[in-house]
């Protein structure tokens, strides 16, 4: 993660860093003891944070451990402790991502306004910079405007897009998208998805059929689903990422909007929780700032 993004990222924690620092700092300075009050007020801090609660109970479980092993007996010692067991366990099942295998298809899903249609421009421009021919396929046909979205991004991007009128069946759009896909040789299919999730059922069956065409008519391509995810609603995302989960596999999650909000802690909860990494991190509304996620530089961000 390349320096400038880093500032960004650092700078877009702030909140969320000093809601954590701040109050964390107060109840070290006037700590004596490192007894349960302390571990109280430490949970505390790590639940208004947006960690939420189990995986807060998780965290100073995992401190108590390191306190106890490590026989730490002065308080001011508990905070570079307390950041080690974050760090690890943000890092915890993490792989190191082998390089990436073309053609590939993306299937971006998530609902209306967390920045589904932003991500997938701003993913399709990096893609473009790496000399790869991408195609985007605009199959949100149930949206007004979702269409005309995309295509604004695809425009500034520079890339290719497929797609039809308003309303029409997003399999076939899909479908289209597929056959100039493969007449022109491309590297990355990027495809758009409509977000109702108050109705699951047509979403589920919507999906699955999309997923049906891709797999019949991309034998052999790799796949990838990712979920887009609003990080200003804090715990509610990870509710949002559990119901579309019923719905289908997602291999990874894109957290948009982490700039100024205080509400970064998901990132811990979502990874601890769902047990699906975080693939990219979106600090701003400029096309590079969303990068792909790295957890030390998080990490180190939000302390």
């Amino acid at each position: 993660m390349f320096g400038g993004f880093f500032d960004k990222l650092k700078s877009g924690l702030s909140k969320t860093r000093d809601t954590l620092t701040d109050k964390m700092n107060e109840v070290f300075n006037l700590a004596v003891t490192i007894d349960e009050d302390l571990y109280e007020e430490l949970e505390e801090i790590l639940i208004t944070s947006d960690i939420g609660v189990d995986t807060s109970v998780e965290i100073i479980e995992r401190l108590r451990k390191v306190i106890r092993d490590e026989k730490v007996n002065d308080p001011k010692e508990v905070k570079p402790c307390l950041k080690r067991v974050i760090v690890d366990m943000i890092n915890e099942g993490v792989e190191e991502e082998g390089e990436e295998t073309y053609p590939k298809a993306m299937l971006i899903i998530g609902v209306n306004g967390v920045g589904k249609t932003t991500s997938i421009g701003k993913i399709a421009s990096q893609y473009k910079n790496h000399g790869k021919h991408v195609i985007l396929a605009a199959a949100d046909t149930f949206r007004a405007g979702a269409i005309d979205q995309l295509e604004v991004w695809a425009n500034r991007s520079g890339v290719d897009i497929i797609k039809h009128n308003e309303g029409a069946d997003p399999g076939a759009v899909v479908f289209d998208a597929i056959s100039s896909f493969k007449a022109k040789k491309g590297d990355v299919l990027i495809c758009d998805t409509a977000g109702r999730l108050h109705n699951k059922k047509n979403l589920m069956n919507e999906l699955g059929k999309i997923n049906k065409i891709i797999d019949r008519e991309l034998q052999g391509v790799k796949k990838e689903t990712l979920l887009v995810l609003d990080g200003t609603t804090g715990q509610n995302a990870v509710i949002q990422a559990k119901q579309f989960m019923e719905v289908c596999p997602i291999d990874g999650i894109v957290l948009t909007k982490l700039d100024g909000t205080a509400k970064g802690g998901v990132v811990i909860s979502i990874k601890q929780e769902l047990h699906i990494p975080v693939k990219y991190i979106g600090v701003g509304e400029g096309i590079d700032d969303l990068q792909k996620f790295d957890a030390k530089s998080f990490a180190e961000a939000l302390f």
